[in-house]
Order: structure tokens, then C-alpha cells, then sequence
């Protein structure tokens, strides 16, 4: 069976990696790999594949950034030739990238079948380009791998059809199982001089936080309002060069409480969460790894994906509103028993063996994934 699955970006490799390790180690499956080049920096992309012992993809399309438009456009050229090349059977894409969606739209169009794993998320908010991703790419697809009921809930509402749609749970339960003694083994907090507990991680890298110029100050002032509370910043490329532009990094810097680092490897990140108070982020895959590590996460952003995180009262939608902000990091530095709760919660995200999943149902339905074609 000759299946192209195509990432692009630092979460995409991430929520692949326990697929792509169960693909190439199965003999009955032809994995097509295929790198979009979305994310080209090192630390953005290529240590990804080898902290998680990946092979090196058959094509890397070397799109690099741009507009949406551009970069979309560029990318569906590249991956239409590719589809044309290699032939697969289906196309495997994942969340809700550009990468995703250029995958999606080629895949459809040149009667490929196309499988979306973390299908049926929704923010509801369609201003994001990630939720805009995500919408188009599940009515483009013909197998959908939901990794919650809520997300199985969302695409019956938009009148998906069940017989399309698989409860698989959620990849990125299984890479955290199957790396959590590497992460313990992780020595980011010697070599940033910190200790557990004594602070909070910051990331942001959003487009609607990092883009406006309003927003970001917003989230500056409440950040560096918190002097009593240490904050470690692993800062995305986007972000920097827009806190530069603003002049925000002397501002960041100068009350000597954040702490701005490179971007961090998998196993070194989630060491840091594991050990913090607290997280904030406008990141869904930091808020869902909060949650798994049970470690309170303050979210800069007035929804998201992951609804389950709030439900459960373990993520706190706070917007880019200064008091609100600072307000919530308060509470939660003296609720000392935040943990302990947090621990106490279900999981609704999975077992830890949803690729397994997802490679059954793709091989149980091998002879009739065609008749799914939209």
C-alpha cells in the first residue's frame, strides 16, 4: 500500500512522528514521505526528525515562508508534481497548517484520497488561518482521524458522514508515552540555571498575537508587569522579529525575569513545562501537553481547539487583555494545590495508541478508499 504522508511544521513532525514510526516498520506499507519545507530552520524542523530517530523524507520541496497565498500556492505546484510522480494511494495529512492544506486540496482534485489525522477540531473562530485549514481540509478528506468525541461531534454537525469519520484519539498522547523517560533525562533546567517549580514558560508565535502590534504590547505590559515570577521564553522566529520591529525586546529584557532562549528540541521543551508552575501560550499543542503533564496552562487567546482543556478547569482562556492576564497568573501562583487537582483528572485525549489505530483502519479499508472520495 503506497501512502504519502506530508508535514511541513515543527507540530506537524511531532504529531506524526509514532505514525511515520509505525508506517515504515510495517511490510505491507510503501511510506512516501514528503517534507513541504514550511519550517526550514534547524531548529524548527530538522532536529524534529532526529530526536524522534525519523528517516530522512523522500522529497523536501523547499517552499520556505511567504504569504499564505504564495506559500500555498507554491506548495500545491510542488506536491501536485510529486503526486503525479509517486502515485500513492492515499495522502496523509496533519493539522491545520498550510502544508495541510496544500496536501489536502491537490490530493482531492487529482482523485487521491486524503486522511486527516487531528481531524474535527474547531476554535469556531474562523479569523485564525489555522481554523480556516482545518474546515476545508476535513470536507476534502476521505478518512477523518478524530482524536476526541468532541471532534467527532463537530464534523457530524457539519454533516460529515459517519462511515468517514474514526475515534482514534490523539497522536501526540502516544509520542509523550513513548518519550517520557528520554524527557526525564533532559538537563535544559542546569543548563538554563533554574529550578523546579521557581518558573513559568512563555511561548507565542500566533499570527493574531505576533501580528498585532496592539495585542503583542498588551501581552507584553502583563508580562513584564510579573517580576516576581521567572519566565523562560523559547522564542519562535516570527515572534522575535516582530518584538525587534517594536522595539518590545529591550522592554523584555530589562526587569531581568524573562529569560529569552533559542527554540527548544522535543524533549528539552517538555522537560521545561514538566518542571514549571505554570504555562502560557497561544499554542494548541502546548496547551494539550500542559494538560498531559498536568502542569496549569494560561492561554493567550480568547478560544480554542481544545475545548476539553477548559472544560476540565485546567486551561484558563485569559485573550491578550493586560489585567486578565496578570490577574490569572496570580491565582494560579498561590493556589498551591493546583497540581494535585490537575492529577486527578481524566484523559480524554487517548491511550497512547492511536497511530496503531490509524494504521489498522487504513489497511482494513485499503480496497475501498476510493469509494470515500468526496
Amino acid at each position: 500500500m503506497k501512502i504519502m504522508l506530508i508535514v511541513g511544521v515543527r507540530p506537524q513532525i511531532i504529531k506524526a512522528a509514532p505514525v511515520i514510526q509505525a508506517l515504515i516498520n510495517d511490510p505491507e506499507i510503501d511510506l512516501q514521505l514528503v517534507h513541504s519545507g514550511q519550517h526550514y530552520d534547524y531548529k524548527m524542523s530538522k532536529v524534529f526528525f532526529e530526536n524522534f530517530s525519523l528517516p530522512d523524507p523522500k522529497l523536501n520541496l523547499g517552499v520556505g515562508s511567504g504569504s499564505h497565498a504564495s506559500q500555498t500556492s507554491n506548495m500545491m505546484l510542488e506536491i501536485e508534481k510529486t503526486i503525479k510522480n509517486l502515485n500513492p494511494e492515499i495522502v496523509i495529512v496533519v493539522g491545520d497548517a498550510n502544508t495541510t492544506l496544500a496536501g489536502a486540496l491537490v490530493a482531492v482534485k487529482m482523485q487521491v484520497a486524503v486522511g486527516h489525522i487531528e481531524a474535527g477540531l474547531r476554535s469556531y473562530e474562523m479569523s485564525m488561518p489555522e481554523e480556516v485549514n482545518r474546515v476545508l481540509v476535513d470536507h476534502c478528506s476521505s478518512m477523518l482521524f478524530a482524536p476526541t468525541k468532541t471532534a467527532v461531534s463537530n464534523l457530524l454537525k457539519e454533516g460529515i458522514s459517519k462511515q468517514k469519520i474514526f475515534l482514534t484519539g490523539d497522536t501526540m498522547v502516544d509520542v509523550l508515552y513513548q518519550n517520557i523517560n528520554i524527557i526525564n533525562n533532559s538537563r535544559i533546567l542546569e543548563r538554563l540555571q533554574v529550578n523546579p517549580e521557581e518558573y513559568a514558560v512563555l511561548t507565542m508565535h500566533r499570527q493574531e498575537n505576533v501580528d498585532n502590534i496592539s495585542k503583542l504590547r498588551a501581552i507584553v505590559d502583563a508580562l513584564t508587569a510579573m517580576d516576581n515570577l521567572r519566565i523562560i521564553f523559547p522564542i519562535h522566529p516570527r515572534t522575535k522579529k516582530n518584538l525587534e520591529k517594536n522595539d518590545f525586546i529591550k522592554r523584555f529584557t530589562k526587569r531581568g525575569h524573562i529569560k529569552m532562549v533559542e527554540p527548544l528540541n522535543y524533549r528539552d521543551m517538555l522537560k521545561l513545562i514538566n518542571e514549571s508552575k505554570l504555562v502560557l501560550t497561544d499554542s494548541g499543542g502546548i496547551q494539550k501537553e500542559a494538560f498531559l503533564l498536568r502542569v496549569p496552562c494560561i492561554t493567550l487567546r480568547n478560544n480554542t481547539e481544545w475545548v476539553e482543556t477548559v472544560h476540565l478547569g485546567a486551561n484558563i482562556l485569559v485573550g491578550t487583555n493586560r489585567e486578565q492576564i496578570v490577574e490569572e497568573i496570580k491565582k494560579t501562583l498561590i493556589d498551591k494545590k493546583v497540581k494535585s487537582r490537575l492529577w486527578k483528572l481524566r484523559n480524554p485525549f487517548g491511550d497512547g495508541k492511536s497511530s496503531e489505530r490509524i494504521i489498522d483502519i487504513l489497511k482494513k479499508n485499503e480496497n475501498s478508499i476510493n469509494e470515500r472520495l468526496p
